[in-house]
């Protein structure tokens, strides 16, 4: 698989003006993506949109678990809990 590359256009949406990347990826992936998953989603773009940001939400939930063991852990040491 190819890197993304750098190119980056502006494009409106809700009314903000948000940046964009290009991104390149095997042709044969996105045929089946879009096979998959287009009526769904009703773009690749869309698509690929929506599993990033379930990753990175996903990411951020595992930090705050990781964050709450620490924390819990350390009350237990001091005698809180």
């Amino acid at each position: 698989m190819e890197p993304y590359s750098a190119v980056a256009t502006e494009f409106e949406r809700d009314g903000i003006v948000t940046e964009m990347r290009t991104v390149n990826l095997p042709t044969e992936l996105c045929v089946r993506a879009e096979k998959k998953f287009g009526e769904r989603f009703g773009s690749l773009e869309k698509l690929l949109e929506y599993v990033l940001e379930d990753l990175l939400r996903d990411g951020a939930a595992q930090a705050d678990e990781r964050e709450q063991r620490i924390i819990e852990q350390r009350l237990k040491e001091l005698g809180y809990l």
